[in-house]
């Protein structure tokens, strides 16, 4: 089959729901259906050198890709879920390609409201099923662990750099010590952020 016949997938996945701090990323992959990119994979089962090293081949292989991010004030309005279903519908509408079939990962999906929502469905493990699924997880993986990074620079005290804005033990101590920082997720754990008396 030539590529020009060939179904186009997009898989979908993001970075960050069950952190503390950050934003919520989700990232869209295009790709044709049977294409490899070499060295894909779950962007769990990936070293970070290798994650940086795939993500800008994802980029220059990929038919197109986007990434959009919903902060942590609007995950703390609307809930962890809303919010990440929000970019995941933000990134598909960003792609800019027609699609045969478009993959999220784990059970739920956004609602389109257009005829995508027929071609939508989410799979449960599909970061481990669907070539398009590992891509996407990787660009999400990437573009947030870069934002959490830049954040250290400006809140160095929280060790984002390290963490990523996950609950980790260092981190948890470093809130219950210095208050929350404009970037953390206050209906996350909220007896973090109760004053000790």
């Amino acid at each position: 089959m030539s590529q020009e016949a060939a179904n186009i997938f997009i898989g979908v996945d993001e970075a960050g729901r069950g952190c503390l701090a950050g934003p919520v990323v989700s990232a869209c992959v295009a790709i044709y259906e049977d294409q490899v990119i070499e060295g894909v994979n779950d962007s769990k089962l990936l070293s970070p050198k290798k994650r940086d090293d795939l993500y800008d081949v994802i980029q220059n292989e990929c038919l197109s890709f986007s990434v959009a991010s919903i902060d942590n004030h609007v995950i703390d309005q609307k809930n962890i879920l809303v919010a990440t279903l929000q970019s995941m519908k933000d990134s598909i509408d960003a792609i800019g390609v027609n699609a045969d079939e478009i993959i999220i990962d784990g059970p739920h999906k956004p609602v389109m409201h257009d005829q995508r929502d027929l071609i939508t469905r989410g799979v449960i493990g599909g970061d481990k099923l669907f070539h398009c699924v590992s891509a996407a997880s990787i660009i999400a993986k990437v573009y947030r662990d870069k934002f959490m990074i830049e954040l250290h620079h400006k809140y160095p005290k929280y060790n984002f750099q390290k963490n990523k804005g996950y609950p980790t033990k260092d981190h948890i101590q470093a809130i219950r010590e210095l208050g929350p920082s404009p970037y953390h997720r206050l209906s996350f754990k909220p007896e973090l952020y109760e004053n000790e008396s």
